[in-house]
């Protein structure tokens, strides 16, 4: 499964998200795959620390060697590192990726991640994609590459105007170049139970018919102190009520996973 978190505006809890249901994947035993094509790093200083700026081979490593036809070939498993956490990995960013952008989109460089993924996807299980906050190149390359789209969003009126615009994205993106992209759910992330405008807003977009998952990420200082010491929520603190809500997020995204596959193979 190749699992794109993307929403076009930041701040929306992609990188935590992302991060923390790879995690998990990885603490249930999958060998897990993170991709972080965010030119931030977030996910990658999250996972390994702010070291990862001096790795040696990186995913703008990957995209470079793909504009040039001469010199040695970088193949994408050259470019992803082991973590200190079990059975998970990661394709770490770095600020060339905003340097080499332009160049890659003039030269069509578009389909090079989806072909490079589903050479990988024979060596992980499951395959988790961190997105820049806009629709870009990289971006872009992830809807296209991805089985499916999960989308944070976080309870205000102006994320609920560019969730609209978003879902156009996706529908352009699976009628251009991905027909199998499935979205599958909206995460309602740093929700807050007391106040009446989240809830109301969920409320009008069920009845549009969009499909909210159960689970409400809750907002808590637990998941900075774990970004903070660089440790996911399952390891810094399993027992808590966010890493339990987590937990129950990504056995229901494994459940529709699974249900689609089971009607794919009926």
């Amino acid at each position: 499964m190749k699992r794109v978190i993307f929403n076009q505006k930041g701040g929306v809890g992609k990188t935590s998200i992302s991060c923390n249901l790879a995690a998990i994947s990885a603490w249930k035993g999958h060998k897990t795959l993170l991709i972080d094509l965010d030119i931030q790093g977030n996910s990658s200083e999250y996972l390994i620390g702010p070291q990862f700026r001096d790795l040696e081979d990186n995913a703008a490593d990957f995209f470079k060697q793909k504009l040039s036809l001469f010199g040695k070939s970088k193949e994408a498993s050259d470019c992803i590192y082991e973590t200190e956490f079990e059975n998970l990995y990661l394709m770490p960013s770095h600020p060339e990726l905003a340097v080499i952008e332009r160049e890659l989109e003039t030269r069509h460089k578009i389909y090079k991640l989806r072909d490079a993924l589903n050479k990988l996807q024979t060596e992980y299980e499951h395959i988790y994609i961190d997105t820049p906050p806009a629709l870009n190149f990289y971006s872009r390359s992830a809807l296209i590459a991805a089985d499916s789209l999960v989308i944070p969003f976080d309870c205000d009126s102006f994320s609920q105007g560019a969730l609209m615009g978003l879902m156009e994205t996706v529908e352009e993106i699976r009628e251009d170049h991905n027909p199998a992209l499935k979205l599958e759910g909206i995460v309602v992330n740093q929700f807050q139970a007391q106040a009446s405008l989240p809830t109301q807003l969920i409320d009008n977009m069920k009845a549009d018919g969009l499909p909210i998952f159960d689970q409400y990420l809750s907002s808590s200082v637990k998941m900075k102190e774990s970004r903070s010491r660089q440790i996911p929520l399952i390891h810094y603190a399993p027992s808590h009520k966010l890493t339990q809500q987590l937990l129950s997020l990504h056995d229901s995204l494994e459940g529709k996973a699974k249900g689609k596959a089971t009607a794919k193979s009926a």
